[in-house]
């Protein structure tokens, strides 16, 4: 109970990413890009994704998600980082360290299942094509999103009970950026042995699961891939999976350096380096490498800015008439100094109906039928 109490009342010291250094100006710069640029890209493909009937499909779906999954646990981390350096203190609170580590590993945990259960997905696209409807309906959809969480919320919970309930008697600056398991660990004090082996498993069931299943679809869909006797054909199912199989390497392999390689392995410079890859960059390139390059996206997003600027010419078309009385009223209120100024074509019968008369109100039109805008 003491040892709680003692936690309850500990600061951290974060000492961050950055250092004192000449560069530390261009990396802070750098990260703020890269950080908008995230929130930018996977805020887009969220908008599609729900704006655009042509991507309600399985893949889409689940897609959204995974853009919302970086969105929320990118934010749990960096802005942090930014603050502190724009500040020049890096102190956190046990419970918002806590907070921070739950909710970090909530969203990372529920993208590793995502990952792997969105491997099933292609599976079926490629491998049973006919059935593809029935296999990934909505139903089917909810429940993997619904696993995803579960597993995510549940990995969480152990392991951050695990590790916040160790007494941290020894030093309280973190070598790192944000409240990380590994770092948390080399801070507690006591025997460390059973909450690292019961993490280790944690992790290993983590990261097993989601990469048995995406072992399991990849092999399935070489083996339908080789049986097929066109070129195109095998060439458009490699395209199909190439971007989750990049996806599912940049993140699950800066994971398992940093979950799953022994102590003697990591340095606090690596740790640094593998986690500000994953917690900055992937959300970055996931929208990239599966979405924004992607033709289908791209369609919609001509779609979609297509519609908004019909949308905003209709709006102009309509607003026509308003104008064009406001400025008449304007042009009765002060006429012009001679108002016997006309010009009129009088050669031919034809040219008298396009007299022009420089009096006449300005929100008049003699063709009105020239203002029908094209969708009409």
């Amino acid at each position: 109970m003491d040892e709680n109490n003692r936690n309850l009342s500990t600061d951290f010291t974060l000492t961050g990413l950055f250092t004192h250094s000449k560069a530390s100006g261009f990396l802070f710069g750098a990260i703020c890009a890269v950080f908008f640029m995230a929130m930018t890209a996977n805020g887009v493909t969220i908008f599609l994704v729900h704006a655009d009937p042509h991507l309600h499909t399985p893949m889409y779906f689940l897609l959204s998600h995974l853009s919302f999954i970086d969105v929320m646990y990118s934010s749990t981390i960096v802005p942090k980082m930014l603050a502190d350096y724009f500040v020049g203190k890096g102190t956190i609170s046990f419970v918002a360290c806590t907070a921070q580590y739950f909710l970090y590993m909530g969203f990372v945990g529920a993208e590793f299942f995502l990952l792997g259960l969105m491997a099933y997905d292609r599976y079926v696209a490629i491998c049973h094509p006919l059935r593809y409807p029935v296999l990934m309906s909505r139903r089917v959809c909810w429940m993997i999103l619904a696993s995803s969480w579960l597993g995510g919320a549940l990995d969480s919970f152990l392991l951050t009970l695990i590790t916040m309930s160790l007494p941290f008697c020894t030093s309280h600056e973190i070598n790192h950026f944000f409240c990380e398991a590994p770092t948390m660990l080399r801070l507690a004090c006591g025997d460390k042995a059973a909450y690292e082996t019961v993490m280790y498993v944690c992790c290993v069931m983590m990261l097993l699961i989601p990469f048995s299943v995406v072992m399991a679809s990849y092999t399935r869909i070489l083996i339908t891939v080789q049986g097929i006797k066109s070129a195109e054909g095998r060439k458009k199912a490699f395209a199909t999976c190439s971007s989750h199989v990049i996806v599912v390497t940049l993140f699950y392999g800066a994971a398992l350096y940093t979950y799953m390689l022994p102590r003697s392995y990591h340095t606090p410079i690596k740790d640094k380096v593998f986690s500000a890859f994953y917690t900055i960059l992937t959300p970055l390139l996931n929208p990239l490498i599966y979405s924004l390059r992607n033709r289908d996206v791209m369609g919609a997003w001509r779609r979609v800015m297509a519609r908004c600027r019909g949308a905003c010419d209709r709006v102009f078309y309509y607003s026509l008439p308003v104008t064009g009385n406001v400025i008449a009223s304007r042009c009765q209120a002060q006429p012009p100094e001679d108002e016997k100024l006309r010009v009129t074509h009088s050669a031919a019968p034809a040219a008298e109906s396009a007299q022009v008369s420089v009096s006449e109100p300005a929100g008049k039109f003699s063709r009105p039928q020239d203002l029908v805008p094209p969708w009409a």
